[in-house]
């Protein structure tokens, strides 16, 4: 039997189906944060605010063929006092979300709860969130003196540089008083102008992307980097999706299945993920009026559900986890509310259609008080796959602990139930 009494094969349970009991035990993760080394494109920022924000032993960038983005992938050296593992792992957040959330602090981290159980451990930023960069950084064209070059804004912000410009040269040349306070003052505007205008050019130009971007181009590319690097024997790794991560992984699996390709998983995990929510009362349909908008859009808000949560760790999720969505990549997404469920931008393949035909093994999680992603949402699209292929697994009891949506990967209880069960569930399926 695997995972303590849950079968390998697909579990039959009602679409509101009662939380299993589940034995589960905890394994040691260390307290302390490890030291981060930064590599490649990166190692040369050496001043850059943003290393201060990556806990990954290694931040690493992979470009993406024909495109300006560089994604960034958070690594998590396996421990040497861990089992050889014969597969990396790949983690994918949601929508909206960057790495932090899978490592929210050192008690409460699934990248390093995995590393130490000695995988080697990748937590993907697609592009638009985190770490991930467009293009050259506008801060990097910037002189010793304020100002532009190379780069034209609309004619306003343009003026008020110049303007800026000017008074800052007239009071190094002396041909104005020197105050401190004139100078502080017209540095903060001038930082807040270039902020504006960054702002706008990236609304326009930088966002403008989809679901099927990410299929397609982001997560090929992480993958193909990261078997470059670990080389594992059959060219496969492991792979867990939260939320929108766990669509990403349904969604290569059927376009494989489509293609006839080999899609270069060795398992799949899926926390709070279907192709298809129309059963559910899902409150990601609140987002579905903001899907109609100019394309250039961007939607800085998100529903969240969760309850198990630390309050420190609730308001740094909060605070530093999310990110900005494009309403191209909505208007995609909501096609999980219609019939047929998930489809391309071109809305004639569903992907749906093809995940029966997927011989990789999956455990599908959902979370008994999940607001986003109800477990009849899960149930959906996991009674699609084969049963000798799937594992269905709800948490929550009724006298608690409960799991909400993002209780599945940082909820207080998450470390005793959760992360043994998807352990569980990768080393049975690592072996050679």
């Amino acid at each position: 039997m695997l995972l303590n009494g849950v079968s390998p094969g697909f579990c039959h349970l009602d679409p509101k189906p009662e939380a299993l009991n589940f034995a589960s035990r905890r394994v040691s993760v260390p307290s302390l944060a490890r030291p981060v080394a930064f590599l490649g494109w990166f190692q040369e920022r050496k001043n850059d605010k943003r290393r201060s924000l990556c806990t990954a032993d290694e931040l690493h960038y992979v470009s993406v063929p024909d495109s300006d983005w560089k994604l960034a992938l958070w690594r998590y050296l396996p421990s040497p006092k861990a089992p050889t593992r014969n597969h990396p792992l790949l983690l994918l957040s949601g929508i909206a979300t960057n790495a932090i959330g899978f490592d929210l602090s050192p008690e409460s981290s699934f990248a390093r709860y995995m590393s130490a159980l000695g995988f080697d451990t990748w937590t993907l930023e697609v592009r638009g969130s985190g770490l991930s960069t467009h293009g050259v950084d506008l801060k990097e064209i910037f002189n010793d003196q304020p100002g532009l070059r190379g780069m034209r804004g609309n004619s306003t912000i343009d003026s008020q540089i110049r303007d800026l410009n000017r008074r800052l040269q007239a009071i190094t040349a002396g041909d104005q008083p020197f105050f401190l306070d004139d100078v502080l003052e017209l540095q903060g505007r001038f930082i807040a102008i270039m902020q504006e205008f960054q702002e706008q050019l990236e609304l326009v130009a930088n966002n403008d992307w989809d679901f099927d971007h990410y299929l397609e181009e982001d997560v090929p590319a992480a993958m193909e980097y990261i078997r470059t690097h670990c080389q594992p024997k059959d060219g496969k790794l492991h792979a867990i999706g939260h939320s929108m991560g766990g669509i990403l992984l349904y969604a290569t699996l059927s376009h494989c299945c489509f293609h006839g390709k080999d899609s270069g998983l060795a398992s799949v995990v899926t926390l709070g993920s279907s192709l298809d929510y129309s059963p559910s009362r899902s409150s990601l349909k609140l987002l579905l009026p903001l899907a109609d908008p100019t394309q250039a859009l961007k939607i800085p808000v998100i529903p969240i559900s969760a309850q198990e949560m630390d309050q420190k760790l609730f308001r740094k999720l909060v605070l530093n986890n999310f990110c900005t969505i494009p309403s191209k990549l909505l208007l995609q997404l909501k096609s999980v509310f219609e019939k047929g469920g998930l489809c391309d931008r071109s809305r004639s393949f569903f992907y749906k259609e093809h995940l029966p035909k997927s011989k990789v093994p999956i455990l599908a999680i959902a979370g008994d008080q999940d607001l986003i992603c109800p477990p009849e949402a899960v149930y959906e699209t996991a009674k699609l796959i084969p049963e000798e292929f799937i594992t269905y697994k709800v948490f929550g009891e009724p006298g608690g602990p409960h799991y909400a949506h993002y209780d599945l990967v940082g909820g207080r209880k998450v470390a005793d139930h959760v992360y043994p069960c998807l352990t569980e569930f990768l080393m049975h399926h690592d072996m050679d």
